[in-house]
């Protein structure tokens, strides 16, 4: 399980982050906090792999704590996850070193993603002692999954991984749009929108069925 620490001034906010992250697998929270202080000390008792980090808190700003862990020398990730939108902000953040960047209000669906992208590479950097150019293109993003040239604008490539993985877990069975988005945690037609693209790629069959009452319902089933 990949340890997270939490850094958010709000208690209503660290509270829905703390209940997003526990809804992600291969995660747990060790400790949510909310001033710079109080996250040192937590950290240097027991190092988090990662930490979502909002910027602005009472007095003090978390790209400071960003500063300490670098100069530091620890090995942590972090996310930021805050309201400020300005670039220099965000330049500053991934000069810092920064994994990702979650403008406030975001969705858990995106938030998810960040997590999935993490332990990927997370697990690869761990279980590995070299890697290809390939694969860490893949896990560094600069590279398409699959298809680049005729991927389609507004997919992701996490949130196709994420789909494809419960599809898998289905096995030969046919399911609905519906039945993955409530595993998945996504919304309906987010789900329904790379189902139909992975049926236009040939990885899945899709059957309507019709009822005596109501709209079709579209089934699918992997080729």
């Amino acid at each position: 399980m990949i340890k997270v620490m939490i850094i958010e001034d709000d208690p209503m906010v660290r509270e829905i982050n703390s209940k997003f992250l526990n809804k992600v697998d291969g995660f747990t929270l060790y400790k949510a906090v909310s001033n710079l202080t109080e996250a040192k000390k937590y950290i240097l008792a027991r190092k988090p792999q990662l930490i979502l980090l909002d910027v602005f808190l009472p007095n003090e700003n978390g790209i400071d704590l960003l500063k300490w862990i670098r100069k530091e020398e620890l090995l942590i990730d972090v996310i930021l996850i805050t309201a400020d939108k300005t670039l220099e902000r965000v330049q500053q953040a991934f000069r810092y070193g920064v994994i990702d960047y979650l403008i406030k209000p975001f969705t858990f669906e995106r938030f998810k993603e960040a997590l999935f992208q993490y332990k990927d590479r997370y697990n690869k950097f761990k279980n590995n002692q070299e890697i290809e150019q390939m694969e860490l293109d893949k896990l560094m993003g600069t590279s398409s999954f699959t298809h680049e040239d005729n991927f389609t604008k507004g997919l992701n490539k996490y949130t196709y991984n994420s789909i494809w993985e419960e599809i898998e877990r289905n096995s030969n069975d046919y399911f609905t749009a519906e039945g993955i988005a409530e595993e998945t945690g996504m919304a309906r037609v987010t789900v329904r929108k790379y189902l139909e693209y992975m049926t236009e790629e040939g990885k899945l069959e899709r059957i309507v069925k019709y009822g005596s009452i109501g709209r079709p319902q579209h089934k699918y089933k992997r080729m």
